[in-house]
């Protein structure tokens, strides 16, 4: 949803709710939060003073959006708030609302079930938490120059557990920077230079700070020292509180081995200096990356064989019933839940699809299981996008080929075995090979045999 749109329709539930509608200057401060602007940026834009859009125009805007979507808004969260809260509305969803009355008779007020795409949004009943990993990582983030990393998959729920983690930071007050690497141009990761100054401006402008590059940049000591000088001498110099600086989809710059060969040793390099230096103690770095790509890396460089690794679980029998019953299905004892499980196994994504679809009524069990493994079953985008990856590297082909038609675990080259695994089709005993799930035996069964 653009901008205008949002203005729209958040102006319009703020008529029909509060019977009072955005001003220009509430409008301006909303344009600023969607352009990522200070408040001064702001006040030149509009025409206002600084002080007054954010002492008095800005806490007044944050109580009615708060009063109005039933959680607590700020300027770091607003955004990401309406936008969910758009989304919802479209979907006909009206969550923790009051609605008029004429209105209100046949419409539930618990969260309605959008299509599971992407990230699962805060305070979506249709998350289903590892409270222990949770545990492990809120412990983690509050010590000293800490890194997490976390790599899995696609679609296991990376992003969804690092926007509650993100969550967990705001909420014992530490300054949070979220930046997802696949939102950056294709130009900027070609040049090192061109990407630190990217990733130091950025963070500069979600803490809100005036961007020093220039001052801080000197060609001389070259781009890694200058940002390592800038976060150091200036960021975690004006910042009190914690900043966790999150990195999403860290894969992203794999495929510009230029960047990747500076950036990832400069990451190592400032969890390391917070041994050395206790300013670099504030800042703590999650590592968030897909393991579809391999390449291979120096390891006394990089920064996935230091800090926290975290491994996402699948989910177990008590947490698929858990989301069937969150999703209003009536499954009785565990005969549902086992026979999906012996399908798709506990892949978060795979689960928490059949049950949406199920739970709209589009089809019924068993037929989504028999078309499961089929081009017009729901995982079709899923298996297409594994199988263009084993076409491109037909030596993996084979050896998933060899898994399949194996009826023990079997042994693989680890190169291969660790791609397989990383792409999420194996799962390794002891160093031998099965297949993940029964899903992938019946679709690259058919494709690697039409392919021989």
């Amino acid at each position: 949803m653009n901008l205008d749109s949002l203005l729209e329709l958040i102006n319009s539930r703020l008529i029909t709710i509060q019977s009072h509608p955005l001003n220009s200057a509430e409008r301006l401060v909303l344009q600023g939060i969607w352009h990522d602007w200070s408040y001064n940026q702001m006040a030149t834009e509009g025409g206002y003073s600084p002080g007054y859009l954010s002492n008095v125009v800005a806490p007044l805007l944050w109580q009615r959006l708060s009063t109005l979507i039933d959680r607590r808004v700020t300027k770091k969260n607003c955004r990401f708030l309406l936008e969910n809260y758009a989304a919802c509305l479209n979907a006909e969803t009206l969550p923790n609302e009051q609605l008029p009355a004429s209105s209100s008779e046949n419409v539930s007020q618990d969260m309605l079930p959008c299509f599971p795409s992407g990230s699962v949004p805060l305070g979506s009943p249709f998350y289903i938490e590892d409270s222990a990993l949770k545990d492990i990582i809120c412990q983690e983030i509050i010590k000293g120059g800490a890194l997490i990393r976390i790599r899995a998959p696609r679609e296991m729920g990376k992003t969804s557990l690092l926007l509650r983690i993100l969550g967990y930071a705001n909420s014992i007050n530490y300054h949070t920077v979220s930046l997802n690497l696949e939102q950056v141009d294709s130009t900027i990761l070609s040049e090192p230079n061109r990407f630190l100054r990217w990733l130091c401006a950025s963070v500069t402008r979600q803490l809100q700070l005036e961007t020093k590059l220039d001052e801080y940049w000197d060609e001389d000591l070259g781009s890694k020292l200058s940002s390592t000088l800038y976060f150091q001498d200036y960021l975690l110099e004006h910042i009190n509180s914690p900043i966790v600086l999150a990195l999403d989809e860290v894969n992203q710059i794999f495929e510009y081995p230029t960047v990747a060969k500076d950036f990832l040793p400069l990451l190592r390099s400032w969890y390391e200096e917070a041994k050395r230096l206790p300013i670099w103690q504030k800042l703590r770095i999650i590592i968030v990356k897909s393991t579809e790509i391999y390449i291979p890396l120096k390891l006394n460089q990089s920064p996935f064989n230091v800090g926290l690794p975290i491994v996402l679980n699948e989910f177990n029998l008590e947490q698929v019933q858990q989301l069937a019953q969150r999703y209003k299905l009536n499954w009785k004892q565990d005969l549902e839940a086992k026979l999906l499980m012996a399908m798709v196994g506990g892949h978060p994504s795979l689960i928490h699809t059949a049950i949406y679809h199920l739970s709209v009524g589009e089809i019924n069990l068993a037929q989504l299981l028999e078309t499961a493994p089929t081009c017009t079953g729901i995982y079709s985008h899923h298996l297409q996008r594994l199988w263009a990856i084993l076409q491109e590297q037909p030596n993996l082909a084979l050896a998933l080929d060899h898994v399949i038609n194996s009826p023990q675990p079997v042994q693989l080259e680890p190169i291969l075995a660790y791609k397989l695994k990383s792409m999420g089709v194996i799962k390794l005993y002891e160093n031998k090979a099965a297949l993940s799930c029964h899903l992938y035996r019946q679709y690259f069964q058919k494709h690697i045999a039409i392919e021989k």
